[in-house]
């Protein structure tokens, strides 16, 4: 019960503060980095290139494309990846974006699922460039896809909400160990943003159930989720998916703190969990904790290290306070962070 009115008053004080962050978040990707990102990975079209997965995409990176447009002030570039968004992408029925686009494959879509992490980007990224730049059509837009994730992903089990990675694959009606939830697919910042348009879905039970599911989740020996679990009776891995802390769940240390939801002891522990002995991050194997694979770029090491400076006022190291693109994702989850840090923490730079 005592942890239960810990988190619930978490969680209200972000909820409280979530419209005073919107609105100081535009302007806080430098041009500079903005200029480098968008060279390297945004065509001439607006289509955001994942250079490290056959140079498809995807509906993340479409919505990441958006966000990091809006946190950068570019509204051209906004538009431009908008215009391939919604003329490629946005072409279900229920409102929600198609999530992979393949430039070698005809037609393009290969995969007319959607990626719930993907429209929660997306909505969010327009929400927040619809209220501050004065365009009622992204709102509107913003609406129809947050509809589209409430009836499509958001499901009741047990007496709580949770959120599907996509519409189909992973409900307890298409695997016996359903339903399959990804933790780092719960965006945090975004839900203050979506209850307050949407009454609908409650969003805030959404997002209590996110962090308590984070709370939970601590399999093997470094006391980590692993990215794909399935949520049946007790949190425990999916089947058919790698039992491991993977590349999806190192982002979310990094959306906690976006939204500021400062767990002293969940953060911790998975700053804790996801860094070697020699401090790199690394991707880990659930049940026996050990290395599967270490990461130097600086997109990943400066999530730890955020951490410690959100915690413990550790300033951040050298190396990762300034921005260079490697590959799409560890460039932009590094944007992201530095935007945070710009914007929240100016005291880690």
């Amino acid at each position: 019960m005592r942890a239960y009115a810990c988190l619930l008053c978490l969680l209200l004080a972000w909820a409280g503060s979530g419209v005073a962050m919107a609105q100081n978040l535009s302007g806080t990707v430098k041009p500079a980095d903005w200029a480098a990102y968008k060279s390297r990975f945004i065509d001439a079209g607006g289509r955001v290139i994942d250079d490290a997965n056959g140079n498809i995409s995807h509906s993340e990176g479409q919505g990441y494309g958006l966000l990091l447009a809006y946190l950068a002030n570019s509204k051209a570039d906004f538009d431009l990846i908008w215009s391939f968004t919604k003329t490629e992408l946005l072409l279900r029925d229920d409102g929600l974006a198609m999530w992979k686009w393949d430039p070698s494959a005809k037609p393009h879509i290969t995969d007319s699922n959607n990626a719930s992490d993907g429209d929660i980007l997306i909505a969010y990224a327009l929400l927040l460039a619809g209220g501050e730049w004065e365009r009622n059509d992204f709102i509107g837009a913003a609406k129809t896809i947050i509809g589209g994730i409430g009836k499509s992903n958001v499901v009741k089990w047990q007496d709580r909400l949770l959120l599907l990675p996509g519409a189909k694959g992973f409900s307890e009606s298409d695997r016996t160990d359903g339903p399959i939830i990804n933790l780092s697919y719960w965006v945090f910042e975004a839900f203050p943003k979506f209850a307050s348009i949407d009454k609908t879905t409650d969003w805030m039970q959404l997002s209590m159930t996110g962090v308590g599911l984070l709370n939970k989740a601590s399999a093997g020996p470094r006391s980590l989720p692993t990215d794909w679990m399935s949520a049946k009776t007790q949190l425990k891995p999916a089947k058919g998916f790698p039992a491991e802390f993977g590349y999806n769940a190192l982002r979310i240390p990094l959306y906690l703190m976006r939204a500021r939801i400062y767990d002293r002891e969940l953060l911790t522990r998975l700053r804790k969990g996801m860094t070697s002995e020699s401090g790199q991050v690394v991707i880990t194997d659930s049940d026996s904790g050990n290395v599967k694979e270490t990461l130097s770029d600086a997109g990943y090491a400066i999530i730890p290290a955020l951490v410690a400076c959100v915690l413990d006022k550790v300033k951040l190291p050298e190396a990762v306070r300034s921005f260079e693109p490697s590959l799409y994702y560890p460039s932009t989850l590094h944007l992201l962070s530095l935007s945070f840090a710009h914007s929240q923490h100016p005291e880690c730079l």
